[in-house]
């Protein structure tokens, strides 16, 4: 397969209206489709597929950015890139599909594997976090209850200092 040429512009990542490109947003759930045919990807999205060589990213001038310096450009539009890049990584590479979950308050939501969004609803809500990290009880009853209240299992990923991601799922119980 070859690589998806993307335009990287001060916002957005968009790729070039190709088959590719639309097999990549229909078959793998990567991106939004565009009105013009081309696929709007997110940081964390344009990062993994340039990991993966799947991925050309082109400034505007034709030059193609650097693996590194797509990372630099993404850490600081991306908020917390270092702790949820690694967790967006291991989803994608164990064939889960993840997304952002901004409307449920979430930082992802993951679909079980072999669903799509639209197709099925998401699995977990995942909040990354950094293992060195410190949170309240209140901050943890608060994502427990939006998970509950989403009807969705919360993932808790933490993120070690080498990038390594250990998940624990938590979720309320009657006795």
């Amino acid at each position: 397969m070859d690589e998806i040429k993307a335009l990287l512009s001060k916002d957005a990542i968009i790729t070039e209206n190709s088959q590719q490109a639309r097999e990549l947003a229909e078959k793998s759930s990567y991106g939004k489709i565009m009105p013009d045919g081309r696929i709007r990807l997110c940081w964390l999205e344009a990062v993994y597929l340039a990991e993966k060589q799947k991925l050309t990213v082109l400034d505007g001038r034709n030059k193609q950015v650097s693996y590194e310096e797509l990372c630099s450009k993404a850490a600081k539009k991306e908020h917390d890139f270092w702790t949820r890049y690694p967790v967006f990584r291991d989803f994608r590479s164990r064939g889960y599909v993840i997304k952002t979950a901004l409307k449920f308050g979430a930082d992802f939501r993951v679909y079980d594997r072999g669903f799509k969004p639209g197709e099925e609803h998401a699995k977990w809500i995942v909040y990354p976090v950094k293992e060195s990290a410190t949170m309240t009880w209140q901050e943890f009853a608060a994502k427990n209850r939006v998970a509950h209240s989403t009807k969705k299992k919360l993932l808790m990923a933490v993120v070690d200092d080498e990038g390594d991601v250990s998940y624990w799922e938590v979720r309320w119980l009657r006795p």
